[in-house]
């Protein structure tokens, strides 16, 4: 990307870098795909040897508050209202323990504020929102995202997916395991300097974020003055040398393959637990649906792929026409399937956080 900004090509309309990827828009009109490809490939080869290559990299401290109560409340509304047999409930922190076969709580949060992580994506979630992973390899927690996903996750809430760390820009959905709370990292109306003229979002791509500890009270004032610009962050500049790293990587071999290793057994051993619940929960919806077979009423049917995120009737009720018997969930989406006429509802056919497709059964209602 820096190569292709640093010398060119006509027709190139936008770079869109990814983790591991680079999307080029361009213009076939002024570049044959063919010529495109030729010059991508040149430009290749003019770059170093990656041992070679040194970046300057920003590092932002910012403050963190460990489960924090926005983040507490976070799990506990998609407990009560999304899924509340998920393995990573009732706490996420207690799930990544677990998951990475780790000793004690208190590691997660040590590793979590000792860790290093570069940013390799923007814009993952939402406004800027950071894919960074963990320069040492023995600070990557693993952890699975949500399934089904949550429909709400604080503006400036830290979570964990995969081994990448986000940082939310807005209130908004989301799946990675929430951990606690920072800073606005989006400032739509520019008022602190810290932000780039014209840019309002706070990370670039390889920085490196280091968490520092605060309590809530002190994280609540922070974030309001830093949304005003009386708060301000500390930034400091270092040189990330890859031929360094890579020594780096060579000498704590040994510790990190141990690392690795028992982090995969814990894994493994989680999976498993799931595996074996799922089995069992397929089998209950397998009995479900053969001794309901026969249909006697008025019959609901999905008209969306998408998760059951909440049964809002039981067997047995009245109903009015027009009222919300389930909330369905898909792509982060709620969505509301209404009675279409009043009646008592007979017979469910799905349980929240049961996957259902297009034209699965939900409920049949006795018409009134």
């Amino acid at each position: 990307m820096e190569e292709l900004n640093a010398h060119p090509v006509d027709g190139i309309l936008e770079l869109s870098p990814g983790v591991r990827s680079l999307q080029i828009n361009y213009d076939s009109r002024v570049i044959h795909q063919a010529a495109l490809i030729e010059a991508l490939l040149a430009a290749e080869e003019r770059l170093p040897p990656v041992d070679t290559m040194k970046l300057t990299t920003r590092v932002l401290h910012l403050p963190m508050t460990f489960e924090d109560s926005a983040t507490l409340d976070a799990v506990t509304r998609y407990r009560e209202t999304v899924r509340d047999d998920a393995p990573w409930l009732p706490n996420n922190v207690d799930f990544i323990q677990r998951i990475n076969g780790l000793a004690s709580r208190d590691e997660v949060s040590d590793i979590i504020f000792k860790t290093s992580y570069m940013v390799l994506g923007l814009g993952d979630v939402y406004l800027g929102a950071p894919c960074a992973v963990p320069v040492d390899p023995r600070h990557r927690l693993l952890t699975s995202k949500y399934n089904p996903a949550r429909t709400f996750t604080a503006e400036g809430t830290v979570g964990i997916g995969g081994v990448y760390m986000c940082i939310y820009g807005m209130d908004s959905p989301g799946g990675y395991q929430l951990v606690g709370r920072t800073l606005p990292i989006w400032n739509k109306f520019l008022k602190n300097p810290v932000f780039a003229p014209g840019e309002p979002w706070l990370l670039r791509f390889f920085d490196q974020v280091r968490f520092y500890p605060v309590d809530e009270e002190e994280l609540t004032r922070l974030r309001e003055d830093f949304r005003q610009g009386r708060a301000t962050i500390r930034i400091e500049e270092e040189v990330f040398d890859l031929g360094a790293y890579h020594a780096f990587l060579e000498h704590e071999a040994e510790s990190i393959a141990d690392f690795s290793a028992r982090q995969k057994v814990a894994f493994e051993k989680e999976v498993s637990h799931w595996q074996a619940e799922e089995v069992l929960s397929a089998e209950i919806d397998e009995e479900i649906l053969v001794e309901q077979e026969d249909i006697d009423g008025h019959l609901v049917s999905s008209d969306i792929h998408g998760n059951v995120w909440k049964v809002l009737v039981e067997e047995g009720q009245s109903i009015e026409a027009g009222t919300p018997i389930l909330i369905l969930e898909a792509m982060k989406t709620e969505l509301s399937i209404i009675a279409p006429l009043a009646g008592i509802v007979r017979t469910l056919y799905c349980r929240a956080g049961r996957q259902v497709t297009t034209g699965d059964r939900l409920l049949v209602i006795e018409p009134a």
